[in-house]
């Protein structure tokens, strides 16, 4: 038997090391809280050298896609965030996090995006007595009745489970195929989240879900704790 010292240092090395991208536009400390409760052990950083050594990246995000980039330009993080996701380690990109793997975004005119994902993001339009920016709850659900969530993130969420949005602008991928769920909003049915190769990114915010949203995190936490073993 080891000692109670001997117990934690191991404790600790077991949770693995999560980069939350800090570029000025991100809610990290409620994404931080949901790592840790997942068995992380998250870092908040812009810092090129701890992106890299980390064993698990998330890239969140709430505002406009034009200065997200812009600030991610500013602070160089755009090579290593695509060197990161190049590497095949496990990648979340969460709301606008999700966006900025497009090729480009709309939002006022036209900008390019890390260009990871081939996509556009598209802005909801305004349709009578629909407000935009979608702000709280909808459903998301399964592509079809074929595709099913297990051996995914999404595992042990049945498909119409509710999550947090806070959005004007969805996703329009176009690889079809690596849709995940999609969600209807504004008359429009987009894809809500999609799992390609080592990347994860869901357009609702799973950290401020409730339990099912933190499912998420705990479903993730298991890959990257299965990759790093490997």
């Amino acid at each position: 038997m080891g000692s109670i010292a001997e117990k934690r240092t191991l404790k600790k090395r077991d949770r693995l090391k999560t980069a939350i991208v800090d570029y000025g536009m991100g809610n990290l400390f409620s994404v931080k809280q949901a790592c840790s409760w997942a068995g992380l052990e998250p870092l908040i950083t812009s810092d090129k050298g701890l992106i890299a050594s980390s064993d698990a990246l998330i890239l969140p995000g709430v505002g406009a896609f034009s200065r997200a980039m812009a600030n991610l330009k500013r602070l160089n993080l755009i090579s290593p965030l695509r060197d990161f996701i190049a590497s095949g380690k496990p990648f979340m990109g969460i709301c606008l996090g999700m966006q900025l793997l497009m090729t480009e975004s709309e939002e006022f005119g036209l900008h390019k995006g890390l260009g990871v994902i081939k996509g556009t993001a598209r802005k909801f339009p305004a349709n009578k007595g629909v407000k935009v920016p979608q702000i709280g709850w909808n459903g998301i659900r399964s592509i079809s009745k074929k595709k099913s969530w297990k051996g995914t993130f999404l595992n042990g969420i049945r498909s119409g489970e509710l999550m947090y949005f806070n959005h004007s602008y969805y996703c329009s991928l176009k690889d079809k195929a690596i849709g995940l769920s999609f969600t209807e909003y504004a008359g429009i049915r987009y894809f809500s989240s999609f799992l390609v190769n080592n990347i994860f990114a869901c357009q609702f915010h799973p950290e401020k879900s409730a339990f099912e949203g933190l499912r998420i995190y705990k479903n993730w936490s298991a890959l990257v704790k299965t990759r790093k073993n490997q």
